[in-house]
């Protein structure tokens, strides 16, 4: 299989966060403009440097506590059956930046809230690939291992990380290989993926090389070290990493993409717009907004729906006073979850997770 580094093409409608390795997210009014995020403007996370891929040598081994191990060449895994959904992917780093306001989060991508997408993807069911494997007894997790090196944490290894043989024998896991109708960009993993709905998409691993089933999760450093949650009291440096919980179903978050904080806006009717989202076979099913800080709550419209995996758009009309003004959104999920209040119950020292009510800062009148 040749592999070499690939340089990041320009010309993407996208925010750099972070130059090496390339990060990138969507500004708000483009992430709101299209429930499809367009393939050129979906937020871009790697850990190390792009691999160049070469689609005729490639082959996808599937390992471990299999009855038959296989090594698939891109053509037989087009064989397959095909299927196509839409699913939302979302980085667990998103709206970091708001957690390092109250206290630094050194040496992370200071993700605004840009950093999720939604695509339509083509390929083979991994319950498919599996199935041809034969899945032997003992086997509880699916790793995944992809072609790219972290550069990031800088230990050199592949990038990987597992999800539980539940999930990965459902009907929303994918390898895929087509985004939005057309193969997968280089930097959104060419020339497979897997797309895990419903999950963090550090889960969701890129330049996919290997699929093994296995007793326990992935060892990987980035399931085993990095993508944990621990509670705000704990610190880089009193963290025991075997205690921290690994990162699965995305959070409930409802994020406010229309005003944006600074703006000042006209005194009169204010429209506000966003997304919401949810892990797991969960739904969004209330979104509120406030424009008093949360004294008061109206329901917003959910007015584009997919699936469980998908993100929802909402929008509602508020009509503050004059003056300063902070707009809240909040959402409530089929399991009757809702958000925190404040960053200060969701922090922690690696940022992720954060899922407090999104607020906006704005000026109403002149």
């Amino acid at each position: 299989m040749a592999e070499s580094v690939r340089p990041f093409r320009e010309g993407r409608n996208t925010t750099v966060r972070k130059d090496h390795p390339h990060n990138a997210e969507t500004p708000p009014d483009l992430l709101r403009a299209s429930f499809v995020t367009p393939t050129d403007a979906f937020y871009v996370r790697n850990h190390g440097d792009v691999p160049e891929v070469d689609p005729g040598t490639y082959r996808l081994k599937v390992s471990g506590l299999v009855q038959r191990p296989l090594e698939l060449s891109l053509g037989e895994i087009k064989g397959l059956p095909k299927t196509e959904f839409a699913s939302t992917l979302y980085c667990a780093g998103n709206r970091r930046s708001e957690l390092m306001e109250k206290s630094p989060i050194p040496g992370k991508v200071a993700w605004e809230t840009g950093a999720a997408g939604n695509a339509r993807w083509g390929g083979t069911l991994l319950r498919d690939v599996l199935g041809e494997a034969g899945i032997k007894g003992g086997a509880r997790h699916a790793a995944f291992t992809g072609l790219d090196r972290d550069v990031e944490a800088g230990t050199g290894e592949l990038f990987g990380g597992s999800i539980p043989l539940g999930k990965a024998t459902s009907d929303d896991v994918l390898l895929a290989y087509e985004m939005n109708g057309g193969p997968l960009a280089p930097e959104h993993g060419f020339p497979l993926r897997v797309v895990v709905g419903g999950y963090v998409g550090a889960r969701s691993v890129k330049w996919l090389s290997e699929v093994r089933l296995q007793a326990g999760p992935s060892d990987n450093y980035y399931q085993a070290v990095e993508y944990k949650l621990f509670p705000p009291h704990v610190t880089a440096e009193t963290a025991d990493y075997s205690e921290g919980e690994m990162l699965g179903e995305t959070p409930l978050n409802c994020v406010i993409c229309a005003p944006q904080s600074g703006e000042t806006l006209a005194q009169d009717a204010v429209g506000v717009r966003g997304y919401a989202l949810t892990g797991g076979d969960r739904r969004v099913e209330r979104v509120e907004v406030s424009a008093d800080g949360g004294e008061t709550w109206t329901e917003a419209a959910l007015t584009e729906e997919g699936g469980p995996a998908t993100w929802l758009f909402w929008e509602a009309t508020l009509k503050p006073g004059p003056g300063p003004c902070e707009i809240v959104a909040r959402a409530t999920d089929s399991g009757g979850e809702t958000q925190p209040e404040t960053v200060d119950e969701v922090w922690n020292f690696q940022g992720y997770a954060n899922n407090a009510r999104h607020k906006v800062s704005v000026r109403v009148g002149g």
